[in-house]
């Protein structure tokens, strides 16, 4: 399992979803909450909305993710860690267009990394719902 302190400051984020159940809207439908994390110290970058009907954000959504959290970091990490069998698409693409290394590892490899977001969103986007 990958740990915080195996990172320095910008030398790796994580591509995760923050949800455990889609976000509801009445008028839109149904997101996945999509998160941008700093992999030392848990620094969320940046978020971005997702349709449940699509796989991943599309390449605008991403870029635009990407050039937030670049503005938001100061620092351009070496390695973007992503979950396998998610976002193999444009996430990828655009860390490989932008130098940065694009490495797919097993969710519960992540789950240290990402766990104490993933609580948080969930007791406080959707604790909401009861």
């Amino acid at each position: 399992m990958l740990e915080p302190n195996q990172f320095e400051e910008d030398e790796a984020w994580v591509v995760f979803q923050l949800n455990d159940a889609p976000v509801r809207t009445e008028q839109d439908g149904d997101f996945n909450c999509i998160a941008l994390m700093d992999a030392a110290s848990g620094f969320i970058f940046g978020t971005t909305f997702v349709s449940v009907s699509q796989a991943e954000p599309s390449v605008f959504e991403v870029r635009k993710l990407f050039s937030s959290c670049f503005e938001r970091s100061g620092g351009t990490p070496a390695t973007l860690l992503l979950p396998k069998g998610q976002f193999q698409t444009a996430f990828p693409s655009e860390a490989k267009r932008r130098g940065i290394t694009a490495v797919h590892v097993h969710e519960t490899e992540l789950l240290s990394l990402t766990s104490e977001a993933t609580q948080g969103f969930r007791e406080h986007v959707q604790g909401c719902r009861a």
